[in-house]
């Protein structure tokens, strides 16, 4: 392989991380603004708000706890953690290649 090739396999895989890390950032940020009871009528909220029910739409209501904090935690920290698990292990393949 070309040096050029693997340099831009290792762009990409980095881009791929980025990107997951910052979906996780939202993620994690919103548990912790619901957690501390942040002032949902304030736009920085609205907007991390929002944006963490578009990536975790698959995984908000998978658990059914008694609880509302724990379905948040446990519904957007595991997109969280998907999206970490899943976006590092395409880096980590990308850079390999």
């Amino acid at each position: 392989m070309s040096p050029r090739y693997r340099s831009g396999s290792t762009s990409a895989g980095t881009v791929i991380a980025v990107i997951a890390d910052i979906m996780a950032v939202i993620l994690g940020l919103w548990i912790l603004m619901y957690l501390l009871d942040a002032n949902r009528a304030n736009d920085l909220v609205q907007f991390v708000h929002e944006t963490a029910n578009w990536l975790a739409a698959w995984s908000r209501d998978l658990f059914t706890f008694d609880e509302a904090w724990a379905r948040v935690v446990a519904g957007y920290g595991l997109a969280a953690v998907v999206y970490l698990f899943i976006g590092h292990a395409i880096a980590g393949r990308l850079r390999r290649h």
